[in-house]
């Protein structure tokens, strides 16, 4: 499946956007599907978002919809997370990882980043 590598982080005020991307060196497999995940200080890891690499089928946790949206540039070997409306709560490293299932269970992933901070002030 290659690497990955997250990237778009940064320090932001509430209410503010941010765009992560996340590059695969080698294109993922047909029939992969792609996840972000976040950890923030003192907690484990959550599912954020996915997307099947050639099909889409978003699937986003409660505290995403409405805004974050997952997107993916195949050509690219690009994945993607729009994050609008930030709040504190959103502070983390994001993740972005690879796996064969159609799940929200981290523990499905194989293939992980290295994560990208996230920190949104009040």
């Amino acid at each position: 499946q290659g690497q990955l590598a997250e990237s778009g982080g940064g320090s932001v005020q509430v209410g503010d956007s941010l765009r992560l991307s996340c590059a695969a060196s080698a294109r993922p497999f047909s029939r992969s599907v792609l996840g972000w995940f976040r950890q923030a200080p003192g907690k484990g890891r959550e599912f954020v978002a996915l997307t099947r690499w050639r099909a889409g089928s978003e699937l986003y946790a409660d505290f995403a919809k409405g805004r974050f949206a997952i997107s993916r540039d195949n050509p690219k070997n690009m994945l993607y997370l729009q994050m609008n409306s930030l709040t504190p709560e959103d502070t983390a490293t994001y993740y972005c990882a690879t796996g064969t299932e159609y799940t929200t269970d981290q523990r499905a992933y194989d293939t992980w980043g290295q994560g990208t901070q996230v920190t949104v002030a009040s």
